[in-house]
């Protein structure tokens, strides 16, 4: 009777800490940015140089996922996530201890890596343990959790870097991987049973990865999500410059004007999961690219002629919102007709939206910080591709799986 309450208490908990893991990857993009001068200062680095490491870490993050949920596909969602969290906890404190600028930037990469198995072992774990409409309210779940972060993390940096070095912030992420090894020892069990796992090796991962990007629906979703994601980057890289060096924000007026759209993107995800359950996944995820292509438009408006603040407040807030909107859907036909394969749909899904948006985001700064065109003329273009890649989910026939079975990503979706 005990270790029936045990794994009832265990299951009951299990949301939350998928929902944690897609948190502790992320936030080591944004909690040391406070204090980034101050490393650039210590480790005799120039500011390019510096700003690797964050450009490291984020590769490490696509990286991590598509290896990790391949993995995870063949050897079961657990031991790959504790051996990931015990990774980053130990790359973590490697961070903090680092003498040199380059061992800090393999350190970061590495320390992405682990934090993108988070991600993708949250993802397909989500996959493996719901179906039909709970699934799709999950996934919108981790877009507002998602957005939480993005809230939290810069602030959260503020404040500790107002009682410690940025060396200490490196030591906090230990800490709080160490927080999340111990949750997930006590709550989370294998999600993905022997008898359903993918066989093969290499071979087999090849021919998986061959399998999705075969199909239509698949390969729109995730396109549309990167080339979202590469605006969604572009906004984050550019929008401190627009704000601040054109249109003279104080850092609070940014720090205001960030939280409020990082709100927004909330409060759209959570939305856009609730919607689509009720009326069309499809249907939803045009809306969040109505949306962001309505916010770029704005931009674009700007960067050809002088705008109010009011207009490019609103323009980003939209731009990001329509992010939201589109994620919850967009996941959903991503992943809901591989259930054999949810850790390498998922990996995919994740690479290409912090790969398009590595890419994306250093194109905002081509004519410096006094123009806000090259962020107008980024984010309408991502956008307009994300509208064509829409084209490609429409429902036509999927191929079949490796076994000859149809995944089903069904009319249950666009009911």
């Amino acid at each position: 009777m005990t270790t029936t309450h045990t794994r009832a208490a265990a299951s009951s908990l299990l949301p939350g800490l998928l929902l944690l893991l897609t948190v502790f990857g992320p936030i080591s993009m944004d909690l040391y940015l406070p204090a980034l001068p101050a490393l650039t200062g210590e480790l005799g680095a120039s500011t390019s140089i510096a700003q690797l490491t964050v450009t490291a870490c984020l590769i490490g993050l696509a990286v991590g996922q598509l290896v990790a949920g391949p993995v995870s596909d063949r050897h079961g969602r657990r031991g790959v996530l504790l051996f990931g969290i015990v990774a980053y906890i130990a790359t973590s404190l490697l961070c903090a201890i680092s003498p040199t600028v380059e061992l800090l930037i393999l350190a970061r990469f590495v320390q992405g890596l682990a934090g993108g198995v988070g991600i993708v072992i949250a993802q397909a774990a989500g996959r493996d343990v719901y179906t039909g409409t709970a699934l799709i309210r999950f996934y919108g779940r981790l877009t507002v959790i998602g957005g939480f972060a993005a809230i939290v993390g810069p602030l959260l940096g503020g404040l500790l870097s107002s009682v410690t070095d940025w060396r200490g912030l490196f030591v906090f992420l230990a800490a709080i991987g160490a927080l999340i090894l111990t949750v997930t020892l006590l709550v989370f069990r294998e999600t993905l049973p022997a008898g359903d796992r993918a066989a093969g090796g290499f071979g087999r991962t090849v021919q998986d990865f061959r399998t999705l990007l075969s199909d239509r629906v698949f390969l729109g979703a995730i396109l549309n999500q990167g080339f979202l994601y590469a605006a969604l980057f572009a906004y984050l890289a550019g929008a401190t410059f627009v704000l601040q060096d054109i249109y003279g924000l104080s850092p609070l007026g940014y720090a205001l004007a960030f939280g409020a759209n990082s709100a927004g993107f909330m409060v759209c995800g959570y939305l856009a999961g609730r919607v689509s359950e009720r009326v069309s996944v499809r249907g939803t995820l045009a809306v969040g690219i109505a949306t962001s292509l309505l916010g770029a438009a704005g931009l674009l408006a700007a960067g050809i002629t002088t705008m109010p603040l009011a207009v490019v407040l609103v323009s980003l807030f939209l731009l990001s919102s329509g992010v939201a909107i589109s994620s919850p859907p967009a996941t959903t036909l991503a992943l809901v007709g591989y259930p054999q394969i949810a850790g390498t749909a998922s990996s995919l899904l994740g690479m290409v939206r912090f790969g398009f948006g590595g890419i994306a985001a250093p194109l905002v700064g081509i004519a410096g910080a006094t123009s806000i065109l090259p962020l107008g003329v980024v984010t309408v273009a991502t956008t307009v591709l994300a509208a064509v890649a829409l084209l490609l989910t429409s429902p036509f026939r999927r191929r079949s799986l490796p076994d000859g079975s149809h995944p089903a990503a069904s009319a249950t979706l666009t009911h």
